[in-house]
């Protein structure tokens, strides 16, 4: 696997993934601070031009340098609920299919503090060089759990003492009166079709983000970022 443009690759030499950094024709400050970090941690730089980078990137934009990666370490359920310092706080990603999207749920994910992502393996966006660099580095950094079946994977989180909200546009509860200062797992659905059935009837609760303009809903990403950050804020509440 590799990542392309400078945040990625910056996130990907800080998480200590990156194996080797290409670098093309570009020579400003920003690309001498890659070189400069590859250098600390002595990760090998080869020089390309930006041809041999676009090919690679395949008309993705790269900002002349891409960093391949060692594989990623492999998360089950289990270890992301026994390993969150703090009563866990997760996402489970139920078939969505655009890397955009994935990979901005993964910058939200990250910078909210969520101790791990599940996937299903087949069926959902390929966690890829798009969706590295929307994800603007964070894929080098959240732990993501691969797995065959979402539904039972939610099975698993509600045994583990997870508490599972489905967002689900038809839902007659709130997001805002969600209890999520406990464990919790976060569900979101494909775009467009939302959480599949058997997924939805699995959720403890399904929780809806009240629309008050013209359009009816918002980008999973967006919507992921919303109920995320509520959770963040309730976190924050002194205790009474």
């Amino acid at each position: 696997m590799f990542v392309y443009g400078i945040n990625p690759v910056l996130e990907a030499l800080r998480s200590g993934r990156a194996t080797l950094v290409r670098v093309g024709n570009r020579a400003d400050e920003r690309i001498r601070g890659v070189l400069r970090l590859a250098e600390s941690l002595k990760v090998p730089v080869q020089r390309v031009d930006d041809a041999t980078l676009d090919r690679a990137a395949a008309g993705g934009t790269h900002q002349s340098v891409i960093a391949e990666l060692k594989p990623a370490a492999e998360w089950g359920i289990a270890e992301l609920v026994r390993d969150a310092p703090r009563p866990a706080l997760l996402v489970v990603l139920d078939g969505i299919e655009d890397p955009h999207n994935v990979g901005a749920i993964l910058r939200t994910a990250d910078a909210a503090g969520v101790h791990g992502v599940i996937r299903q393996t087949r069926r959902s966006a390929a966690l890829g060089p798009a969706a590295g660099k929307a994800s603007a580095g964070a894929i080098a950094h959240v732990r993501i759990a691969e797995v065959v079946n979402i539904a039972r994977a939610v099975e698993e989180l509600k045994t583990a003492g997870v508490w599972t909200v489905g967002l689900d546009a038809g839902a007659p509860l709130s997001y805002d009166q969600v209890d999520f200062t406990v464990p919790a797992a976060l569900v979101l659905g494909a775009e467009g079709t939302g959480l599949r059935r058997l997924v939805r009837e699995r959720c403890d609760l399904l929780a809806t983000i009240p629309m008050h303009g013209h359009v009816d809903s918002l980008n999973v990403s967006v919507a992921a970022g919303v109920a995320l950050f509520e959770a963040v804020r309730q976190r924050r509440r002194p205790a009474r």
